[in-house]
């Protein structure tokens, strides 16, 4: 083995991040399978490599036995104490058997096995690397296009974003740099395949972590998402500090870290309302912008029934009844919308038992969009 080859182990255990020891091993099986493939021998060997000087020698590895039924992987006892009087029968002989021109074969042979070994070690790293970064988000930038798939750089490895994870008013070109979540993680024989998405609510999730410090330090934790992407969001947010109002430290002042927020995800609309654990005031707040009368909960089936006031009925459902579909998801429960009029006629509102207690904390400083018809 020359010093190029020592000097090419040093270079490819800084450069990328490969153990020399990985290597050697690499280099180990490819110098056993030269040797075995190219002087016809089926013996047991060793490979000895010596670092220092840059030499290689071949030892054949026999068992020694009292009868020798095939020579190539034994070796009587008394030809072993020929050699040493001390081998004992079941120990294993090691002879040299390094051909003159193993050096020149091995090299040959051995390119091509440590290429691959390389290539497996370096899979091996990526996978390592991007197996603990599921479900985060990451920056990418799109390579190219097709009827499946959009091929996103992530540095290292190239992300699939498929079809139905794509956000549908968005259009990507080459060269575009989009915030994606990773989904999945998988490992295959052509090396580790990421999948990656523009939908999913963890990317909104994670877009909040981003702009909102309260809820990277943990001050205000997001109970729940409910998305239908490029379109319209909901979040519920909650803090155990009476003194950090949730709602506000995520719209932030004058709304920037909402925007911030709405901006990435091209102008889709994001409500943010205060979590309960109270299904009265969590339906309630989770129907926002629409005001609320009442709230009446069937615990044994999770529904509920809202009264709204007449005028705000229409707002309560949303376009296509967005708004209730998307408070329901937010919260669990199934969510029943009447208006004012309806509910008297059918003689359940007012009810005397009627609890007031909906969130009454003051609306944000920004409204980038209340209108939903």
């Amino acid at each position: 083995m020359s010093s190029e080859l020592l000097d090419a182990l040093t270079v490819l255990e800084k450069e990328k991040g490969i153990s020399r020891d990985v290597l050697i091993d690499a280099i180990e099986a490819a110098l056993i399978s030269a040797y075995r493939r190219n002087f016809n021998q089926a013996q047991n060997v060793r490979i000895d490599l010596n670092l220092g000087t840059g030499t290689m020698r071949v030892f054949a590895r026999k068992e020694v036995v009292d009868e020798v039924f095939d020579p190539r992987l034994e070796i009587s006892i008394e030809d072993a104490r020929r050699l040493n009087p001390n081998y004992q029968v079941e120990d294993v002989v090691e002879m040299e058997v390094t051909p003159k021109d193993f050096g020149r074969i091995a090299a040959q042979t051995a390119k091509q096995v440590v290429t691959q070994r390389v290539r497996e070690a370096e899979r091996g790293i990526i996978y390592s690397e991007f197996i603990d970064r599921e479900e985060d988000i990451m920056t990418g930038i799109v390579q190219r296009l097709d009827s499946k798939f959009i091929y996103v750089s992530l540095g290292k490895i190239e992300a699939l974003l498929p079809i139905n994870e794509q956000m549908p008013n968005e259009r990507y070109k080459p060269h575009d740099r989009i915030k994606v979540f990773i989904t999945k993680v998988e490992k295959t024989t052509k090396g580790p395949q990421i999948f990656v998405s523009r939908t999913h609510p963890g990317l909104l999730k994670r877009l909040f972590e981003i702009e909102v410090p309260e809820i990277y330090d943990g001050t205000v934790e997001i109970k729940s998402v409910a998305r239908e992407a490029g379109d319209r969001s909901k979040i519920s947010v909650h803090s155990d500090n009476p003194e950090v109002d949730p709602v506000g430290a995520c719209v932030g002042p004058k709304g920037t870290r909402v925007q911030a927020v709405v901006n990435e995800l091209k102008g889709e609309k994001i409500d943010i309302v205060k979590w309960s654990d109270d299904p009265v005031v969590f339906v309630a707040n989770a129907l926002s912008p629409s005001k609320v009368l009442d709230v009446m909960v069937n615990e044994e089936e999770k529904a509920t029934t809202v009264v709204v006031p007449d005028y705000q009925l229409s707002l309560a459902i949303g376009k296509r009844g967005q708004n209730a579909r998307l408070a329901a998801k937010l919260t669990g429960w199934k969510i029943d919308i009447k208006s004012e009029s309806e509910a008297r006629e059918k003689g359940i509102y007012p009810r005397e038992e009627t609890i007031r207690l909906f969130d009454d904390s003051p609306e944000p400083d920004f409204d980038y969009d209340e209108e939903l018809e």
